[in-house]
């Protein structure tokens, strides 16, 4: 069943697709486009005035070349660097200690670069992983600038690459090319990620109706 419907230059297109189940259910999802360009957020209705948000992308919804500029921003407070240095085990100094931090080269006390990575990649979540089956792996990570207390944090994915998976017919691999930039878009960290991403229909939000 598809149903579609324009206003204001965006197309909303509904669809319904029965799940792989013993059960019948019927699951509905739509997409919506802005001149072309495919949202990853919707308020999906589940009853009567009742809509449920839902984020992420399907295998099919990833175009080779295509820049995802994730948002929110993220500014990192001194908390922020400090439990996570802990809570990980890293008992170097120079990530909270501020005497320690004068007395460096950076002349305060320098982020966690593992911080970094997680925030940029946790980042980039709502908008290329949020339906990913798993997570395979990082590549080619890449510190390129410090980041102090104090530092906003934004974050941005180009697609590098999509292919099937032969083993697994309803999924595929995309892998994209990441990047987090400061206030002042200075880069501070570039990888390479690659996830495990269902088609359209397949994924668990689907089988359960998340």
């Amino acid at each position: 069943m598809l149903a579609m419907v324009r206003f204001s230059g965006i197309r909303m297109t509904r669809t319904c697709v029965r799940a792989p189940s013993s059960y019948v259910m019927v699951f509905c999802y739509q997409m919506a486009s802005v001149q072309g360009e495919t949202m990853v957020a919707e308020a999906r209705p589940v009853g009567e005035k009742r809509y449920r948000e839902s984020y992420g992308r399907y295998l099919e919804d990833f175009s080779i070349g295509d820049v995802y500029e994730h948002r929110p921003g993220r500014t990192i407070t001194e908390s922020d660097n400090t439990w996570f240095t802990l809570l990980t085990m890293n008992q170097h100094p120079l990530h909270f200690d501020k005497e320690y931090g004068a007395r460096s080269e950076f002349g305060q006390v320098l982020v966690n670069s593992c911080l970094t990575l997680s925030l940029v990649t946790g980042m980039s979540v709502s908008d290329v992983s949020q339906k990913t089956i798993a997570n395979l792996g990082w590549r080619e990570v890449k510190l390129s600038g410090p980041v102090f207390i104090g530092d906003t944090i934004y974050a941005e994915s180009e697609v590098l690459d999509i292919r099937g998976s032969k083993s697994r017919p309803n999924q595929g691999i995309v892998t994209i090319a990441t990047r987090g930039l400061k206030q002042d878009d200075s880069e501070v960290i570039s990888f390479e990620r690659a996830m495990l991403i269902p088609k359209r229909g397949h994924a668990v939000d689907d089988l359960v109706d998340y």
